[in-house]
């Protein structure tokens, strides 16, 4: 599986496993069948209840199968429910979330990815594509990633990492201030923004820590947070 290079916008590079080619047209399916049963279920009520009003059946029939890939992905932070099933996300090149201009322009660019020669023109794309983009990614300048699982920072070994590392220098011997509870939640901070390009919770906690322990640095948030882990980590190893 080829991976995606991603420098955010703090200047940190995150290297993501593209999506694969299955992946995408396997969510693709999910949808295509979640579409497909909402479509038989409004059909089936619409038939029940004998409203025959062509109002009624653009509202519940157009509407949401038409926009269902551009509102899932804007309010499903770029996921539909397929992608979300297969593990995939629609991110920017820098790593942050797309806008909704680039969720809209890959939206209307959809129609000539996926609907002319049956997809064939996605399909060559995403393989040709150094980045597995399809047309509308191209345009809007964003690229679906596949989201690996999130795994819980082992403090332990980083202890034992640390202890080996004698020449090691403390950068912030404020954190020693800082409790076993507020350090999880920065752990917790740098994976969500490793595994998941969730940056905002890393970008807070790093403003409220600088705030907090008079701190003043330049350092990015991720790296600035990856500091702060590794000197609390190496101060209470030393007790």
């Amino acid at each position: 599986m080829s991976a995606v290079q991603i420098r955010t916008t703090q200047n940190v590079e995150i290297k993501y496993p593209s999506a694969s080619l299955s992946d995408r047209i396997f969510a693709f399916l999910i949808d295509g069948l979640i579409v497909g049963i909402y479509v038989i279920i409004c059909f089936y009520l619409l038939f029940v209840t004998g409203i025959d009003d062509i109002d009624w059946l653009f509202v519940l029939l157009f509407i949401p199968v038409f926009f269902y890939h551009l509102i899932s992905e804007i309010f499903f932070d770029g996921q539909s429910i397929g992608k979300k099933q297969m593990n995939i996300k629609v991110l920017k090149l820098d790593g942050t979330p797309p806008t909704l201009g680039a969720y809209l322009l890959r939206w209307m660019l959809r129609i000539i990815d996926i609907s002319l020669i049956n997809g064939g023109i996605a399909v060559l794309t995403i393989l040709v594509s150094d980045r597995n983009q399809r047309l509308g990614d191209i345009a809007a300048g964003t690229t679906v990633v596949k989201l690996q699982s999130v795994k819980s920072v082992n403090s332990h070994e980083l202890i034992r990492k640390l202890e080996t590392e004698d020449d090691y220098m403390v950068s912030f011997p404020q954190v020693a201030q800082l409790s076993a509870r507020q350090i999880q939640l920065i752990e917790r901070a740098i994976e969500a923004n490793k595994n998941n390009a969730i940056s905002e919770p890393a970008k807070k906690l790093t403003a409220k820590i600088k705030s907090t322990l008079s701190i003043e640095t330049d350092i990015p948030p991720i790296k600035f947070l990856y500091t702060v882990v590794k000197d609390y980590q190496y101060l209470n190893s030393a007790k």
